[in-house]
């Protein structure tokens, strides 16, 4: 029997706790307030996390996949165009794309879990209309070369930074080279709010105002719709307390990097495959995710030792039911379909102490 307590993949409370008084005086303060919907706490929001990327206009919404579906939506993206997509992000990517119609084209990853842009070329047909880079786990995708790309072929670019708040290539941040930016603030990010959240930015005065009239029925003016569109705003209490969050944000992505430095610098075993840093681009370490070829007997033996962990993603979009639609089968992507059976993500929090050292003792001590 473990006596040791529990380590959990991940915990909310301590970040919120480090912060509880800013926190609960922005709560009241909004509660007292009156107003809850589209007020001065969604504007604050949205001009602080703009100057914070480094663009010209955010706007909040409900959700992260409202911000990929809408993105798709409002550059006219649809039935018989094709976007293509890394083949093992998380399924909400090709939701947006597939919500408008859209056919995604999947990519096989390269060795850091992003696109592998050296196979983009390959899969651009005449409907191809845009690229979907995906910045997953926190690691910038090689934008430069993406950017290239789609200037080549005249195609959108949307970024998909849910994993990414703060996340550079080459020195400029994520969300800020294509069309438009997309975030998710569900709590478990790295600039999480205490709900569902999300927000586009963009650099486009005509998207962002597009964006404020979809997320809002349609309406530009209350009762005249202009288009059909969604109930997808950020209320007030959420921005509120992603402002407090957004000003620690910094110092909470800081605390990760100390974390997965630790990680990297003392899991030392042989069946355990460490994850790599691209070139002249930086990670905000959303998930410390490891491979094992023995990844059913390590998640065992992490729970014989009460150590939690979590897969992302177990099933590739390409093989979920939901898009048995499109055709794909077991095998055709096998880069992808290889990282789906072996990828692992590590406890990783704020707040976390001498956790990490009995989660580092007990990985080095597995026998694949």
């Amino acid at each position: 029997m473990n006596d040791f307590k529990r380590v959990d993949a991940n915990r909310m409370d301590l970040g919120y706790q480090k912060y509880r008084d800013e926190y609960v005086k922005k709560a009241i303060h909004i509660l007292d307030s009156g107003w809850y919907v589209l007020g001065k706490e969604v504007n604050a929001f949205e001009a602080e996390f703009a100057e914070y990327i480094g663009a010209k206009y955010c706007v909040g919404l409900a959700s992260g996949l409202d911000a990929l579906w809408l993105a798709f939506r409002i550059l006219g993206i649809g039935h018989g165009d094709e976007v293509i997509v890394p083949a093992n992000t998380y399924i909400a990517s090709v939701m947006g794309i597939t919500i408008n119609g859209a056919t995604p084209i999947f990519v096989e990853p390269n060795q850091y879990y992003n696109i592998n842009v050296r196979e983009i070329e390959s899969h651009i047909t005449e409907r191809t209309k845009a690229i979907l880079a995906v910045h997953l786990y926190g690691q910038s995708a090689q934008m430069r070369e993406i950017m290239k790309i789609a200037q080549k072929y005249n195609l959108k670019v949307v970024e998909d930074c849910a994993q990414a708040h703060g996340a550079m290539c080459d020195g400029q941040m994520v969300g800020t080279f294509g069309d438009v930016g997309c975030f998710s603030f569900y709590p478990s990010k790295n600039l999480g709010a205490f709900g569902d959240a999300g927000a586009i930015i963009t650099n486009d005065e005509s998207i962002a105002k597009e964006f404020r009239i979809y997320r809002n029925y349609g309406s530009e003016k209350r009762y005249y719709n202009k288009v059909v569109g969604a109930n997808s705003r950020l209320d007030e209490l959420q921005a509120g307390l992603l402002r407090v969050k957004l000003a620690h944000l910094n110092d909470l992505n800081e605390e990760r990097q100390v974390l997965c430095k630790k990680y990297l610098n003392e899991i030392v075993n042989p069946f355990i495959v460490l994850p790599d840093i691209d070139r002249n681009v930086t990670t905000v370490w959303h998930q410390f995710v490891v491979r094992c070829q023995e990844r059913k007997k390590l998640i065992a033996y992490l729970e014989k030792h009460n150590i939690g962990s979590i897969i992302h993603y177990p099933i590739p979009p390409h093989l979920s039911e939901a898009y048995q639609y499109l055709g794909y089968k077991q095998g055709d992507f096998p880069i992808t379909e290889k990282y789906a059976n072996e990828v692992l993500s590590l406890p990783l929090y704020q707040g976390m102490g001498q956790e990490q050292n009995r989660v580092i003792d007990v990985l080095n001590r597995f026998k694949g």
